[in-house]
């Protein structure tokens, strides 16, 4: 009989490979961008807030706040990496005034991260202090990101069109949401549970919202880009975000 140890870093391996492939998701969109060398209409935001989304869960994983989560680590770990390279490009083809705002955002998200770091290693020596309060901001953030794709949800009823929501990048944030779930009910980690819990509730609802809509959304072949605003969780385990470019 499996172990439930083995059995989680069963799931969390899936659940790597999973939130991998949709941190590599904008991929087409940075892609376009080089070809073009221009940023044209897209927003540096989504990377930006799945970076200290990254940052955030990294920290919770580590040995010195939450013990044994090292899957949580690596996934986020490589995340944050192609979150910096997303972000370095996109630096280097905008405009002076988005590259302003990047920096101003990545300063402030620096600032914010040493300000944890400390407040949590000084102020709360347990493990289990450590945990809550890393915890919480991630399910903070790891919500918020998690809650983003209520826009696009708002324009496919608004359109009764899901030319904007993809189905196979909603089914993968749907079986992103359940894995992660699944890893922190494993061995129960409420601050795992909730972001990914209502990543998983979303995704089901993007899905239903598809099959609902699919059959209304009409056949463009205008060969217009659209960038996706921010989908469910790049992070993988707790809400990241990824950004895309489709066709019309």
């Amino acid at each position: 009989m499996v172990s439930a140890d083995a059995a989680r870093n069963i799931v969390g391996i899936i659940g790597n490979v999973i939130s991998f492939g949709l941190f590599l998701s904008p991929v087409p969109t940075f892609w376009k961008i080089y070809k073009k060398k221009d940023v044209e209409e897209f927003k540096a935001d989504p990377y930006l807030a799945t970076l200290l989304n990254c940052m955030l869960w990294v920290f919770y994983g580590l040995p010195i706040v939450h013990p044994n989560s090292i899957l949580v680590v690596t996934i986020n770990g490589v995340g944050l990496v192609v979150e910096a390279i997303y972000l370095m490009i996109f630096f280097i083809y905008a405009p002076n005034k988005k590259r302003l705002r990047v920096l101003y955002f990545l300063a402030g998200e620096a600032v914010f991260m040493v300000i944890v770091v400390l407040c949590v290693l000084l102020t709360a020596h347990t493990h289990e202090r450590r945990s809550m309060i890393v915890g919480i901001l991630c399910i903070i953030f790891g919500t918020a990101m998690y809650a983003s794709p209520l826009t696009v949800m708002g324009k496919v009823i608004k359109t009764k069109s899901t030319e904007y929501m993809p189905f196979l990048l909603s089914l993968v944030n749907f079986c992103n949401g359940c894995c992660w779930t699944a890893y922190a009910l494993i061995k129960f980690d409420l601050y795992i549970t909730i972001p990914n819990g209502l990543g998983a509730l979303f995704g089901l609802a993007q899905l239903v919202l598809y099959a609902c809509y699919c059959g209304s959304t009409p056949k463009k072949n205008n060969g217009k880009n659209v960038e996706m605003p921010t989908v469910g969780n790049t992070n993988t385990v707790g809400g990241g975000n990824v950004s895309v470019t489709v066709e019309r």
